[in-house]
This record gives structure tokens, sequence and C-alpha cells, in this order.
């Protein structure tokens, strides 16, 4: 470009964004997308007016003054920025509280007369979305908490203006972004403690009520606001989810998966919800004292007779059976469970063979498992259940790849429920149909089941082989810690699922007809094995029992009820 070229040059105007047909700004098509920010325009700058200008009315010298000119703009604009030391942060920190007493001076002085305080607006919101560049050296993290600044940006999520709190939560999502703070964790978390100390969580709720998820920049604001969750959850697991329950959060998260249309923050607070539960038996009876039981199963009643539309879809629909099996560890919540017809909605699910089949059964699992699960285990048989439990157990179905669930934990499943049932079902008429089962067909069902102690059974001895081969080439000896790796190498190869089996075939042993007895006899020696396999597999189950949700006192009642089957056989 030569001089007249550049002295004639005038910048292009940027393409106006578009409305699409609801009337919502969209940006053009050559804007690039920004994940969980929103996209920022900056203001086009005034330009001189230099089509007057000719080759004739400047002189040699001028040409080349404004030559060096443009050089040096050149260099400028190639060296790096400003250090962010701690004097530029802290700089920083003070023109920021300045812009907000200025806001908040002007917005008292004219309360009715927004074109007066609206300059400061945009002055605060500019100086907020400058101090994103904090995010980059996570050292600096104490500065805003020696300053106060926390205080004054949680203040501002309650700005009357919803831009500014829609900043600050885009602020708050890159202070706290895990992949920036990974070298700086201690910092990190005395962050999100001041935060929480600061009633963080309330705040973003709040907020979150006047945000409008039709609105791009709201519905931004919802997502980031999630994941701001989602990173303190990182480093403060156990608090976030107190205060969550606490400060309205979870009541929050079920309203919003209360709306049928699937979206990205559906799947999103899906997500956080599922983590808000892991392990919180506070979170647990919260959710089932704010009726979240009967709104998971409104959820998941949409998926009885269809599949999910797209991979997102499935993933949202996993989260919630996750967030349904996780409350019934409650064991008041197997009750709601219960009485919202929890059980008929599994089965439905487990008849359409649809891909919510295999959660259901999880679900199933979850809600008869122990002996807080016998109420759902008699309801179970009362509504017919056997039939649709049995067909699962026969012939296990082709898992895909994407499928949550694989082989061995859809085995695992259905014999847990089952062997639930065999404890937990009283009664002769009950107890007679659920035995009875084993005998149709010519005990097609013995048969299934030996099969699968004779497949996981050999799985076991595989890995027990292998694990004796392994400690005769290691010179070192056996410690607890390796002892216990190769006990959790075994339970990855099956030996719970084995257990279950074992404790089914122990039940019908001893309490079915002689046929079953006979059965269970023939197939086992046909195969070289014993009653005896049994007896010591189920010994060692005993031997290793124990349920973090069971009192010591049942823990201890159950051990030794098996214990006295195994005498028995």
């Amino acid at each position: 470009m030569d001089l007249d070229e550049l002295l004639s040059f005038k910048p292009s105007k940027p393409s106006k964004r578009t409305l699409d047909n609801d009337g919502a700004s969209k940006e053009p098509d050559d804007h690039p997308p920004v994940a969980k920010r929103r996209a920022l325009r900056d203001p086009v700058a005034p330009t001189r007016d230099v089509s007057g200008l000719g080759m004739n009315g400047i002189s040699e010298d001028e040409k080349l003054r404004i030559l060096q000119s443009l050089d040096k703009e050149e260099e400028d604009a190639s060296e790096p920025g400003e250090v962010l030391d701690v004097g530029t942060v802290k700089r920083m920190l003070l023109s920021f509280e300045k812009k907000v007493l200025k806001n908040q001076e002007m917005r008292i002085k004219f309360p009715d007369l927004p074109e007066k305080f609206m300059e400061s607006e945009l002055e605060l919101n500019d100086e907020i979305q400058k101090m994103n560049v904090i995010a980059t050296v996570p050292e600096h993290y104490p500065i805003l908490i020696e300053m106060n600044a926390i205080q004054t940006l949680v203040g501002l999520l309650s700005h009357d203006n919803s831009d500014v709190a829609i900043a600050v939560i885009d602020l708050l999502q890159e202070l706290t972004d895990v992949d920036t703070v990974t070298e700086s964790e201690e910092e990190a978390q005395r962050l999100i403690e001041a935060l929480l100390n600061e009633q963080v969580v309330a705040l973003l709720v709040q907020n979150l009520e006047r945000l409008d998820e039709k609105v791009k920049e709201d519905s931004d604001g919802v997502h980031n606001t999630l994941a701001i969750i989602e990173n303190m959850c990182e480093f403060k697991n156990e608090e976030v989810g107190v205060a969550s329950g606490e400060q309205g959060l979870l009541v929050w998260l079920l309203k919003r998966l209360r709306v049928r249309q699937y979206d990205a923050n559906k799947l999103y607070a899906s997500e956080i919800l599922a983590i808000l539960l892991q392990g919180s038996e506070t979170n647990h009876r919260l959710i089932g004292e704010k009726d979240g039981i009967d709104i998971l199963l409104q959820s998941l009643a949409y998926y009885k007779r269809r599949d999910p539309a797209s991979p997102d879809e499935a993933e949202m629909m996993e989260n919630l059976f996750d967030c349904l099996c996780s409350s019934l560890m409650f064991t008041p919540n197997r009750d709601r469970f219960l009485r919202g017809e929890g059980l008929q909605l599994m089965i439905l699910m487990l008849k359409e063979k649809k891909v919510s089949r295999r959660s259901a059964l999880k679900v199933l699992n979850h809600a008869m498992c122990n002996a807080e699960g016998a109420d759902n285990c008699m309801k179970f048989v009362e509504v017919y259940g056997l039939r649709s439990l049995f067909p699962v157990f026969m012939k296990t179905p082709k898992m895909s790849k994407k499928a949550g669930t694989n082989q061995s934990e859809h085995e695992e499943h259905v014999c847990s429920i089952i062997a639930s049932l065999l404890r937990n079902v009283q009664g002769a008429s009950p107890r007679e149909r659920l035995i009875g089962k084993f005998t149709e067909n010519d005990h097609e069902k013995v048969d299934r089941l030996m099969e699968l102690h004779f497949k996981y059974r050999k799985r076991i001895r595989d890995t027990d082989e292998e694990i004796r081969r392994e400690k005769r080439l290691s010179a070192s000896a056996s410690t607890p810690e390796t002892e216990i790796e190769s006990y959790i190498r075994r339970l990855d190869a099956g030996l719970f699922t084995l257990q279950l089996v074992d404790y089914i075939i122990l039940e019908l042993y001893l309490c079915g007809t002689a046929s079953v007895r006979s059965r269970i006899g023939t197939l086992l020696s046909q195969h070289g094995d014993s009653l005896e396999t049994v007896r010591g597999i189920m010994r060692e189950y005993v031997d290793n029992m124990g349920d973090a949700s069971a009192s010591k006192d049942s823990l201890q009642q159950e051990k030794q009820r098996i214990a006295t089957l195994v005498d028995q056989l």
C-alpha cells in the first residue's frame, strides 16, 4: 500500500446485528461463537475525513513524518501489554471501586433519570470486563480478598441493571474456572471460601429468578451461573452442597427441570443437581421435602415411550436417573417413590424396551435393596413386575458403545433386584409366585442362573490366577494396600455379581422345590463344581459385607442371617 492509498483509506463499517423471527438480536454469520461468555461489541472509532487531502498538498518532510508515525504505532501495537503485578492489580481494583461508588452516587442523585446515570453504568460494566484478565494470575487472588473486592462483586449481583450482574457472573466464572486455577489451588480455595462467606449462592439464585432465558444474554448468564456452581464444587463440594440446599439453589434447579422443552441449560441444571446430591443426606432430605421425587418422575415419564432425540438429551436423561438413584439412598424418599407410582413407571420402561430401560433397572435396584426396600419389593410383585423383570434376566440386551450401561452392569442390577426380592418378599402367596418363576418352561431360569454362575466364576478364577502370577514375579512382600488393590480388581472382574448369583442359588436351594434343587445339583456336577464352591463364595461375601447406609445392628443381623443359610446349605 503506497502513501496515496494510506491517506485515502477508510475502514469498512462492521456488519449490523440481525434479528431472528422472534425479534431477538442475532450475531452476523461471521461473528465467532464464544462459549460461556456474551459476545461483546467494541465501539467503532471515529475516522478522520482525509478525502480532501491530495498528494500535491503534502511536502516530502510531512510524508516522512507520517510514515515514521505509522511505523511507531505498529511498534507500539506489537509491544506486550502491562504486566499484571501486584501494583497493577491493586490499581485496577481501586479504579473498579471508584466506578462502583460513582454509579451508586449517580443512581441515588438521579433515581428517575436513567440518562443521568447511564454513562456511569457503562463505565462500570467496562471496568468489570477489564477485570477478566485477573483470572490469568490466580496467585494474586488474595488481593481481591484483602481489598474487599469480593464483597463488592457479590453485592453487584443484585444490581438493578441485569447487564451489570451478568458481567459480574462472567467475571466470577472466569475467576473460578478449574482450568485456570489448577496450579494455584490454595488461592482458589481461599477465593471460593470468601464467596461462600458472602452468601454468593443465595445472590446467584436471586439473580437467576429475574433472568429471561428467551434473551440470548440472559440465557448465557444462566449457563455461566451454573458453571460457577460447578467450579466451586470442584474445590468445596460439601460446603457448596450445603449452601445450595439452604440458599435455594436446589429448589430453583427442580423448577428448571420441570420445563418440558429440552435445551442446553436444562442439561446443565440436571448435571449440577446430580453433583449436589452425591453423598449429601441433607440434600436427599430436602429434595424429598420439596416434592423433588415427583418432579424427577414426571420429567422421566416423558421417556417411557420415547428415546432422547440427541446424545446431549440422552445425557440429561441419565442425569435425572442418577438424581433419582441418589435420592433413594434416603429411606423416607423410598416411600415417596412408592406413593408416586415410581415402581409402575419403571416397570413400563422395562416393557417398552426404549433406551430408558437400562436406567430403570438401576432405579429399581436402588429402590428395592436392603431391608428398607421391603415395601417396594412387595408392591413390585403385587403389580406384576415379575413379568417385566425376568425377560431382561433371561437375555441381556446388546449394548451400544454409547450406552450408559454395559452388559456386566445390566446383569448386576437384574441379579441384585432378584436377590432383594428373595430377601424381602414375605407371605405364602407372593413368595410362591416368585420362586415358582424358576420352575417355568422346564426350569429355564435356573439354567440361566447357573450360566451366570459359571461365567462369573471363570472370570474370578482367571483374575485370581493373574494376581498370584504377579505376586510370584514380584519380590516385594504383600501389604494391606496390595491386598485392597487385589480385592478391587476382583470386584472389577465381577465378584459382586457372582456373590449375588450365588445368594440366589442359596435361597432357591433351601426354599425352592425339589426339582429346583435337583436341577442346581445336576448342573454343578456337569461342570465339575459343587455346592462347596457356592458356600465358599458366600462366606467371603459375609466376611466383606458393609453398607454405609445401614446401621451396625441391621448389618450384623444381615450377616448372621446369611451365615445361617450358608450353614444350612
